[in-house]
């Protein structure tokens, strides 16, 4: 077992997230790994369990990733947005707040913006999808 307090982590700032080959700027995000387990290949956990902070008025553009992810929201209120996988056409906003869950499985393009004048925060819990060759 291991137990670890969030402020004993690093709080890493996010400058940019990559998405369809193409680099996005992230604005007042930052990270802190509360725990991480094994290796994807690609320098990511097969599953790990983050703390985020976004600032007022930063948010985290449209982006997708191969691993499942779940969010639960402290403190704070964002916009969330859902795109289209195949157009990136915007498809669906929603304000969460404290209290609100987010589920984005594989692949699905989303992305968030902080709507509120105090800073939000969030666990955000990850977890790797592979081919049912590769888990044999």
């Amino acid at each position: 077992m291991e137990i670890v307090h969030y402020t004993s982590c690093e709080d890493v700032k996010i400058d940019q997230f990559p998405y369809r080959g193409k680099m996005h700027d992230v604005i007042g995000t930052s990270i802190r790994w509360l725990s991480k387990y094994g290796d994807d290949g690609t320098g990511y956990p097969d599953y790990g369990l983050r703390f985020f902070t976004i600032q007022p008025g930063g948010q985290i553009p449209i982006h997708s990733h191969f691993y499942h992810q779940t969010m639960y929201i402290l403190t704070g209120n964002l916009e969330c947005y859902a795109y289209n996988a195949e157009s990136d056409e915007l498809q669906n906003t929603t304000k969460c707040g404290p209290g609100s869950s987010i589920f984005a499985p594989s692949m699905e393009p989303h992305g968030m913006k902080n709507i509120g004048e105090e800073p939000v925060t969030f666990l955000c819990c990850i977890c790797n999808v592979y081919d049912k060759e590769d888990s044999l």
